[in-house]
């Protein structure tokens, strides 16, 4: 990954008809939807945790809905790494951004995101993941230890569960100088990395498993999860400082009565199933346990 790449998110050009979109004929509308998109147009951010292809629909779906309960316009895009997410709302190319939950301690750190909402599960409640890592049926690894002398692909660096966590089990089981790590470029090239042999280990996180196993390329089966970290919190949604403290709140207010049907289809990739209400309230308390873990790992900006 190249550190120094920035993603291509420039605003789109402001339009009449945009405008018309953020106002109409009821004045008191007009100035309501101008208070959150002045320029006509929100951005909305979204990490690369999976490919593009797939999550740019998914995605858009909630744009045109996160629109719809604006009165504006809400472009989405799906960003080239983690660090170019976070560079983005640090210069001012985001209003709304998702991240990864350690993506998100540094977007907190370098470009003061604030989180606003998360994915609910089933029950209503915060919506989790686990970290893992997985070897081949039959592997003599049997643990963590037993990683020494081998090769583990992780994600990318700056990820949650593709870096720091499987990281920091290594440091955990005293092997994290003997083990051979390779950043495979995301959560399912590590997957393919350890189905097609080029790795004896690799990490697999709970959302890529679930959605790899619907599509049919992975069987569980022929495979054994070594290790498996606690829960982490889903990914938070987050909002620019840059915007006014009534403009955060509309655009809070406006993700928590998102309706179902807008959200659901994002949990074939967070491993999440949508209640009636799919979003809600998170505040930077709910990802403290990050907080600390780049500060076990003595993470900067610079390992990302």
């Amino acid at each position: 990954m190249k550190l120094h790449q920035l993603a291509a998110l420039a605003g789109a050009a402001v339009l009449a008809a945009s405008l018309t979109a953020c106002g109409g004929s009821d004045s008191k509308a007009s100035a309501d939807s101008d208070s959150v998109c002045p320029d006509g147009s929100l951005t909305f951010g979204v990490e690369p945790y999976e490919d593009a292809k797939n999550l740019t629909p998914v995605y858009e779906t909630i744009g045109k809905a996160l629109g719809d309960e604006l009165g504006c316009d809400v472009e989405v895009q799906i960003t080239e790494s983690y660090v170019a997410e976070i560079l983005a709302m640090k210069n001012g190319k985001l209003d709304i951004g998702q991240f990864g939950p350690l993506g998100f301690v540094f977007a907190s750190r370098e470009a003061k995101a604030v989180p606003v909402a998360s994915f609910a599960d089933k029950t209503g409640k915060l919506s989790t993941y686990t970290a893992g890592i997985w070897v081949k049926k039959g592997s003599p690894i049997t643990s963590v230890k037993d990683l020494a002398g081998h090769t583990l692909a992780l994600a990318e660096s700056g990820s949650t569960s593709g870096d720091a966590l499987p990281r920091q089990a290594l440091v955990d089981a005293g092997v994290d100088k003997d083990v051979q790590t390779m950043y495979a470029g995301g959560h399912p090239e590590s997957q393919l990395a350890l189905i097609h042999g080029k790795v004896d280990a690799a990490e697999i996180n709970s959302q890529q498993l679930a959605s790899s196993q619907a599509s049919g390329i992975f069987d569980e089966a022929d495979y054994t999860q070594i290790w498996k970290s606690d829960p982490i919190a889903n990914d938070p949604i987050t909002v620019s400082p840059e915007l006014s403290d009534a403009a955060q709140k509309k655009i809070t207010d406006a993700l928590l009565n998102l309706p179902k049907s807008a959200v659901a289809p994002i949990g074939k990739y967070l491993d999440f199933t949508s209640p009636d209400k799919p979003l809600i309230a998170v505040d930077q308390s709910t990802y403290q346990p990050l907080f600390d873990l780049a500060d076990s790992l003595g993470l900067t900006d610079k390992d990302l």
